[in-house]
């Protein structure tokens, strides 16, 4: 019986830290999710990936959202597989859609929701009372 619970029962990890809107916060929310992550004994086949997308939402809360923002990433895994998500939320829209951002290069922004797009098993954005919940799944298999 109790190794058949083991097998049920996976283990359930959870992460919250802030998210700045100051220079130089998206490499060290990065530096610190990728701590947690080896921490974790997250697969490392999901690592690199799950980094790019902490970028991506952390630096799109900090360009587009207002203060404050908040990152949570939560590993729910099992010896080799499992699911990490990663969570960003922020205030809502600093400005109205549709308004240029002055001061920021086109090319260099706009590809973040097709790079999250591209790594993630799933994805969303969530609207609530306290703004918007930007978030992503990776899996391991």
């Amino acid at each position: 019986m109790a190794a058949q619970l083991n097998t049920l029962i996976r283990a359930a990890r959870d992460h919250v830290c802030p998210v700045p809107p100051v220079a130089g916060a998206v490499s060290a929310v990065r530096r610190r999710v990728a701590a947690v992550l080896a921490d974790w004994r997250v697969c490392p086949a999901i690592v690199e990936d799950a980094l790019l997308v902490v970028s991506e939402l952390a630096t799109n809360a900090i360009i587009h959202a207002r203060p404050p923002a908040e990152l949570r990433v939560s590993w729910t895994g099992g010896e080799g597989d499992g699911v990490l998500r990663v969570e960003v939320t922020d205030a809502g829209a600093a400005r109205p859609a549709g308004q240029p951002l002055s001061g920021i290069d086109p090319d260099e922004h706009g590809r973040g929701e097709s790079i999250v797009h591209a790594l993630a098993a799933r994805h969303g954005i969530r609207l609530h009372s306290g703004g918007v919940t930007r978030w992503a799944e990776l899996a391991a298999a």
